[in-house]
């Protein structure tokens, strides 16, 4: 692997100009992207903890009482690795990527969303997958960033959230369908402003309806289980779920769009 062509926008940065803060922060970060690199999977994605543990018969050894004894590849996280990478100056036509984005259009549902496994669920993986892609130079009028577009678009509620039970990891049919929540809203949000949508009446609702449903101390309720632990096996809340996802939305939104008129409509919405 070409660690220097990868890292090129950091390394760039002439010897003279560095601080002895800066070239220690260069370093952090190349170790970082080395280890990324070497935790690839075979089939171009990542998991979470390990390399290439796929092999699924390991979840019918008499020990194996969940499907926590494999850690394979997912869309979800292939796509933050690429989000990653794609802040590193890393790009379509780089060997490392072009495999990851070839795994993320592999695991794209037929629907246009992608499986969320460490978060509930399809709007989890279709924001994740989508920033990825997009992070690496997939244009926006790509058919998966399109197709994924339209898939969080057809699924906003009326009261201008999203939300998606559990449920839908035994019952795909279910995805997509829930009771709204604040962190999923936000992922939808952020999964269209990656695609461009940033001005679009949706994400315009989705704003609004972070807006409306915050609390007077700056918290968003949240009572639902957003996070997964293991599919089909138990779910978990994140406390910090309702309030760090809404805020990251409501910043990308601020910081992609630049009509007053369009900040002032959410801001009368309080």
């Amino acid at each position: 692997m070409d660690l220097h062509a990868l890292a090129q926008p950091l390394i760039a940065i002439p010897a003279a100009g560095r601080s002895a803060e800066l070239k220690d922060s260069v370093a952090a970060i190349e170790r970082g992207l080395r280890w990324i690199l070497a935790m690839q999977n075979r089939d171009g994605g990542w998991g979470a903890f390990d390399r290439n543990n796929d092999r699924h018969f390991l979840c019918y050894v008499p020990f194996a009482d969940h499907n926590a004894m494999i850690d394979p590849s997912t869309a979800d996280l292939c796509g933050r690795v690429l989000e990653a990478l794609g802040k590193l100056g890393c790009r379509v036509g780089n060997p490392h990527v072009d495999r990851a984005v070839e795994f993320v259009r592999r695991s794209q549902e037929a629907d246009g969303s992608w499986f969320g496994r460490w978060g509930v669920n399809y709007i989890y993986g279709t924001w994740q997958a989508m920033t990825g892609l997009i992070e690496v130079g997939v244009p926006q009028d790509d058919l998966a960033v399109v197709t994924g577009a339209k898939w969080l678009l057809a699924h906003q509620q009326a009261n201008g959230g999203w939300g998606e039970s559990p449920n839908s990891y035994e019952r795909p049919e279910l995805r997509g369908q829930g009771q709204t929540t604040a962190s999923q809203t936000a992922w939808a949000v952020l999964g269209l402003i990656a695609a461009g949508m940033a001005e679009h009446p949706a994400v315009l609702r989705g704003v609004r309806y972070l807006a409306q449903t915050q609390n007077h101390d700056g918290t968003w309720n949240e009572s639902q289980f957003t996070g997964t632990g293991f599919p089909c096996v138990f779910y978990l809340r994140y406390h910090y779920y309702p309030i760090y996802f809404p805020l990251m939305a409501l910043a990308e939104w601020a910081k992609h769009v630049d009509h007053p008129r369009m900040v002032s409509c959410v801001s009368l919405s309080l």
